[in-house]
């Protein structure tokens, strides 16, 4: 029988002529569309160029991430508590939690800011306070987008205690753990590796969303911009500016989450070699 010299052997890379043709004429069409809109007459480069790093766009840009990463904040702090009600014992938070959940993910978000950016005409007063000197339109947009963030997160957290292994549990609570002690030091460590990808999926639709608080005039991006087109009527040339921040800011946001899922998955693989 003749034998095979696998060390001779040239390994041919299997042809793939649809994928490189529909990669192409992908390409393609991506760089003539940007060509057409950049070439359009009835586009003023000139106000693009002049309100592109103007004042009141970047204050603007300053409110939009004040208002995600604090809305982030809220939303992996009550999601976290409303996974471990959806876990939990007792009847109450189970079927509190999933009410909670069913509500926030059921209705439209900008039907919630809406709500929220004018409860003053439910309720006039919150204690010896008036709602509209409380609930602003910042604090009305964070409050509104951090509720439904955490209904969302609450998933995410859940997905990731289920995937760490029961044993776990069993261990922390033969070392004398209680159970909110066992969750920060053991349970939600290792569920990170689960949880990471959902939640930066969500801070990155969190970011984009932030633009419906201009119903209420958060002051977010695209309220500066849309505030700044209704006095000079270049309602295109600044949505193409606000187009601009928010690609840049959605882009950072997904180079740091690649890295931390990077990190985070060279240190469970370092544990699993360890063990």
């Amino acid at each position: 029988m003749e034998t095979v010299d696998l060390a001779r052997m040239r390994v041919v890379p299997l042809r793939r002529p649809g994928l490189w043709t529909a990669s192409t004429v992908a390409a393609v069409a991506f760089v003539l569309l940007a060509v057409s809109v950049w070439r359009n007459p009835n586009i003023d480069h000139a106000a693009i160029a002049q309100y592109q790093f103007a004042p009141a766009i970047l204050a603007g840009l300053r409110t939009t991430l004040l208002i995600a990463l604090a809305s982030e904040l809220v939303g992996l702090v009550l999601g976290t508590l409303l996974a471990v009600g959806l876990l939990s014992d007792s009847w109450v938070l189970r079927m509190g939690s999933r009410l909670y959940v069913w509500l926030l993910r059921g209705t439209p978000l900008l039907v919630q800011i809406i709500v929220w950016g004018n409860l003053a005409l439910l309720f006039p007063h919150l204690g010896p306070f008036s709602t509209n000197a409380v609930l602003t339109p910042l604090v009305a947009s964070i409050v509104a987008l951090g509720l439904n963030e955490g209904a969302y997160m609450a998933e995410a957290v859940r997905a990731g205690l289920l995937s760490v292994d029961r044993g776990q549990y069993e261990a922390s609570t033969a070392l004398g753990m209680g159970r909110g002690l066992a969750l920060r030091r053991i349970i939600l460590p290792q569920a990170l590796r689960v949880i990471v990808p959902p939640a930066g999926n969500q801070f990155i639709s969190l970011l984009k969303a932030t633009s419906l608080v201009s119903v209420i005039a958060g002051g977010d991006l695209l309220t500066a911009a849309e505030n700044i087109s209704s006095a000079n009527l270049h309602t295109l040339e600044l949505m193409l500016v606000a187009t601009f921040w928010y690609l840049l800011v959605t882009t950072v946001a997904s180079a740091g989450q690649h890295l931390l899922e990077r990190r985070l998955g060279r240190a469970h693989r370092s544990l699993h070699e360890a063990a």
